[in-house]
């Protein structure tokens, strides 16, 4: 988990230097919250698939599946809700947003392995 903290922190630290010194008009005003939604949602896929690799190994795969659809169903949900309260730049909001989500499973995927080749 800690490595999820520290991979928020850079990608805030990389949007707060774009945000503050460049006029990009691919980044929406709203990038904290998008950082804080993945940040939560790492958290409880973290804690999803680490209760599978506790004790019995069989469970990890239906638990992963498990943290993946959570994942995806919590993202449209997110999505959904911001949509629908009619927010404004929608386009920049689902671009940062598909881009996150991709950086986020991307990097979950990576630690996954990692751990995985370490535990053989």
């Amino acid at each position: 988990m800690l490595r999820t903290i520290l991979f928020t922190a850079v990608l805030a630290i990389a949007f707060f230097v774009v945000d503050e010194y460049y006029s990009a008009s691919w980044l929406h005003p709203k990038w904290k919250i998008l950082l804080a939604f993945f940040l939560s949602v790492s958290f409880l896929t973290h804690r999803l698939v680490s209760t599978g690799l506790q004790g019995n190994r069989e469970r990890f795969v239906p638990m992963y599946m498990a943290s993946t659809v959570a994942r995806l169903v919590l993202g449209l949900a997110f999505i959904g809700f911001f949509l629908f309260q009619r927010i404004d730049q929608r386009r920049a909001f689902v671009f940062d947003f598909l881009v996150l989500y991709i950086c986020y499973t991307g990097f979950e995927i990576w630690a996954l392995t990692r751990n995985l080749r370490r535990d053989s």
